[in-house]
């Protein structure tokens, strides 16, 4: 029997990896998915093989809701949601492992000063991700618009991290008693919300991925603590994945990840500064049309103003139709636009745009120049000039995509506040820039409309 389980972990393990390569490229995404899904649903089965593995009935019944559930919500949650749905799976991942470590000590079955470590280290980990996760699903749900902060955050989360870590230390030097172990997990909750509390929309892609590799890593080390290879695999690569997602998400910001915790991005600094000054100029969907109508090239800057709106399909018609005029139509996709990594990606894909018509930062930024118009859906930090130039800016130094560097700009935005971030657009305010106000789906609506008049 043990050989059987033994084989089995190794294709789960041939399956994860295989499975998170084909997710690198959006041309083989799908297929990854559906390994990795094969390598959970084995790894699944084979536990029931384990050696004194009871509760068969209780498994069974865990798996028939637990599945019934994400199945469901799968079926039914939005596009404009998946960020909010990520960050609720991700958070569940890291109480599971918090979950087991608990349940590990309750019943006495650590021992040994390393996997009594490990099992620290997973509770401490899982627990943070499991309350930061809930708190990210608050935010992105827009359930806490603001960003909340305790008098003196950094001091205040250092004294609770480090309190939290010296309760862990007596736990693997002396044994869990329960008042211990309960303070320990509590002080860990809280430490998660306290931690992303304060960070606001501009760095969520970051964070996101952050807690991502927490979760990960909480796996892996109670999968340790379990003497479970599947956990132990799945474990490190989320973990290991997680980490260099962050560090490409933090690159893509210019923010060290240590910036994104101890000084997020809030739009206080730009508050203070007064921002950017001048008038907004507005246009309508008429003139928004002529101006791709007529142009040679438009590129199009997805933003969240898209994905809130659903507008992604609308968008790919009135593309389709420039096309048919004969205009290069492009898309360009900063990495931590939206509100996880690859959002726009994904909406994009599902509207049917063609893979060689999305273009990164990186391939099209010296293409804006030629572009005639740049038409910016819902975008703002990630096309926001005040990045090369204000060093008082919170975004300073960021990569952004150089739509400003077009002829002529077109901004579909729903008002004229600050973005997500809290810090107002320079770009707004130039001489080649138009707004369209307006829900981007709507406003894209009228848009294709003028187009259709145009011929």
């Amino acid at each position: 029997m043990q050989w059987i389980i033994d084989i089995s972990y190794f294709v789960v393990a041939a399956l994860f990896i295989l499975g998170l390569k084909a997710m690198s490229s959006p041309v083989t995404a799908r297929k990854g998915i559906n390994w990795a899904g094969v390598g959970m649903i084995l790894a699944t089965m084979v536990t029931f093989l384990t050696p004194g593995m009871r509760n068969y009935g209780l498994m069974l019944l865990a798996i028939i809701l637990g599945g019934g559930v994400a199945w469901v919500l799968g079926k039914r949650v939005k596009m404009t949601d998946m960020p909010q749905m990520v960050a609720v799976y991700n958070g569940m991942g890291g109480g599971a492992a918090a979950a087991i470590a608990a349940l590990e000590f309750a019943r006495g079955e650590v021992t040994g000063a390393v996997v009594t470590t490990l099992a620290v280290l997973g509770a401490l980990i899982g627990s943070v991700a499991f309350s930061g996760s809930i708190v990210a699903f608050l935010k992105l749900q827009g359930l806490m618009k603001k960003a909340w902060k305790v008098p003196g955050q950094n001091l205040f989360n250092g004294l609770l991290g480090l309190i939290t870590v010296l309760l862990g230390a007596l736990i693997i030097a002396s044994g869990p008693s329960t008042l211990i172990l309960l303070l320990f997990f509590l002080l860990a909750l809280v430490l998660g919300v306290v931690l992303v509390a304060p960070i606001g929309g501009a760095d969520m892609p970051v964070v996101i991925s952050l807690l991502n590799a927490f979760t990960g890593l909480a796996v892996g080390f109670e999968g340790y603590v379990l003497h479970n290879p599947a956990l132990i695999i799945a474990g490190i690569v989320v973990g290991a994945s997680g980490i260099l997602l962050t560090q490409l998400m933090a690159k893509a910001m210019n923010r060290a990840i240590t910036g994104v915790i101890f000084t997020p991005i809030t739009g206080e600094a730009q508050a203070s500064a007064g921002g950017p000054q001048g008038t907004m100029k507005e246009v309508g969907a008429m003139d928004a049309a002529a101006m791709m109508r007529f142009a040679q090239k438009v590129i199009i800057v997805p933003g969240y103003g898209m994905a809130v709106a659903g507008a992604q399909h609308k968008v790919w018609e009135m593309a389709k139709l420039l096309e048919e005029q004969g205009v290069d139509v492009r898309f360009a996709i900063h990495p931590v636009a939206g509100r996880m990594p690859g959002h726009m990606n994904v909406l994009l894909a599902e509207a049917g745009v063609p893979y060689d018509k999305i273009f990164d930062l990186d391939e099209i930024n010296s293409e804006f120049p030629l572009a005639d118009v740049a038409l910016i859906i819902g975008a703002n930090d990630v096309v926001n000039p005040v990045a090369r130039h204000d060093k008082s800016s919170p975004i300073y130094g960021m990569p952004i995509l150089d739509a400003d560097r077009a002829a002529q700009v077109i901004v579909n935005k729903r008002g004229k506040g600050a973005g997500y971030s809290g810090i107002e657009n320079e770009l707004f305010f130039q001489d080649n820039t138009s707004m369209l106000y307006g829900s981007a789906q709507q406003a894209i609506a009228d848009v294709i409309t003028n187009i259709k008049s145009l011929g």
